[in-house]
């Protein structure tokens, strides 16, 4: 990587959509009937008078993870621009998102969208849904398979690309001995974002795997490797939730490991400005919330797609202590 890409790396596309509703109509009558039906949808929650289209978003989200609650709040306010009913479902177990994808198929929901965190479990699902006609854009992680599953578009970050752009951050920071901890097994986008890692950093790394759902056990599991190998110099978490826990677990260990996360909450950004977390790397949760709803509207209202085939990135963003607390108010609200 070169070092014009260091430090602020928004190596994400952020691509902003701005929709405007046309009033016309031949005669002042139709003018007033289509204004009318405006105030009306805007009135209901609405800036638009499209049919009322249901989208269901079913993840891997597992339990108590705050990002989904970001990516929710996304795609809820894009839905109720646009006038959609928004269904929300979720299983950190594969076979079980495949399952809900299925009951959302069955409903006949007029767009999806999903994670494929574990593609070999969603793959034929999501080929039902394109088969049934139902439009697919996929979010998060999966942008390796999205296309080849027949989705639109996938909305996310690269996640080798963000594990490549901690790698060198980590460099510039002059650590040799990286902890990656991954609280789910068998999610592809963290083992990706770990690989990124050993890619490009100038020292070693070796993985942890923590029981997720647990995080008492998450803390012990951290604060026994971390008193036994003083040789750990950084700490990544792969989620917001476990950052604190992670600088818990050092500080009982005794350990001088420096804890850097991805991904970006309030307490996060807290931590940022207080200097306990090296640096978070966001991917823009609410944005991808957003933009899979927004263009499942676009796409069933004027067959809009966006990507040209390839990923729309929402990340990855470097934020250290210099930019926490331009984004505490976000975060604060839930947004960041």
């Amino acid at each position: 990587m070169e070092s014009a890409n260091r430090g602020k790396r928004a190596l994400g596309a952020l691509l902003t959509v701005v929709i405007g509703v046309a009033l016309a109509g031949c005669s002042s009558t139709g003018g007033l009937r289509a204004e009318q039906r405006a105030k009306e949808a805007q009135a209901n929650g609405s800036a638009v008078d499209t049919p009322k289209w249901t989208v269901a978003m079913v993840t891997h989200a597992g339990a108590g993870d705050s990002f989904w609650d970001i990516v929710q709040k996304g795609a809820r306010q894009a839905a109720a621009k646009d006038n959609i009913k928004f269904l929300y479902s979720n299983s950190d177990q594969g076979k079980d998102q495949a399952q809900l994808v299925q009951t959302a198929i069955d409903q006949k929901v007029d767009g999806l969208v999903v994670t494929l965190a574990k593609p070999e479990a969603m793959k034929d699902v999501v080929l039902k849904a394109e088969k049934a006609g139902i439009p697919v854009i996929t979010i998060n992680s999966g942008s390796a398979q999205s296309k080849e599953f027949g989705a639109l578009a996938h909305i996310g970050q690269d996640e080798t690309i963000a594990g490549e752009a901690v790698g060198d951050e980590l460099t510039e920071r002059g650590r040799k001995h990286v902890l990656c901890v991954l609280h789910e097994q068998g999610n592809v986008g963290h083992e990706q974002r770990c690989a990124g890692v050993k890619n490009t950093i100038e020292g070693t790394t070796e993985n942890l795997y923590v029981n997720g759902t647990n995080m008492p056990d998450v803390q012990s599991a951290l604060q026994a490797k971390l008193a036994a190998d003083r040789s750990i110099d950084a700490v990544v978490t792969l989620g917001a939730p476990y950052a604190a826990t992670a600088a818990k677990a050092k500080d009982q260990a005794g350990s001088q490991a420096e804890v850097d996360t991805f991904d970006l909450n309030g307490q996060v950004a807290a931590a940022l400005e207080a200097g306990t977390i090296g640096f978070a790397v966001d991917q823009q949760p609410y944005l991808q919330g957003y933009e899979a709803v927004d263009l499942l509207w676009l796409y069933r209202y004027n067959a809009d797609v966006l990507g040209g085939g390839k990923p729309v990135l929402t990340g990855p963003q470097i934020v250290t202590k210099d930019d926490a607390a331009a984004l505490k108010d976000y975060a604060k609200r839930g947004t960041r």
